[in-house]
């Protein structure tokens, strides 16, 4: 049987941060799935702004504008 990883409390929060943008980039016109996509494509880019302090939404928003 698999041993189940866990993840430290930063990461979690990241995850979690994701999941926010994933909803305002939803909200800005993606499907679910090019929200995932972009995301997972991006995924420097968000981390880099998740450490600079952006909230779901100004991420989500800079995304979209870009």
């Amino acid at each position: 049987m698999a041993k189940k990883e866990t993840l430290d409390p930063e990461t979690l929060a990241l995850i979690q941060w994701c999941t926010e943008v994933e909803k305002y980039l939803v909200a800005g016109g993606a499907t679910l799935a090019e929200a995932q996509e972009h995301i997972e494509e991006q995924v420097e880019w968000f981390t880099d702004q998740f450490y600079d302090g952006l909230t779901p939404e100004e991420a989500a928003k800079a995304a979209l504008n870009d």
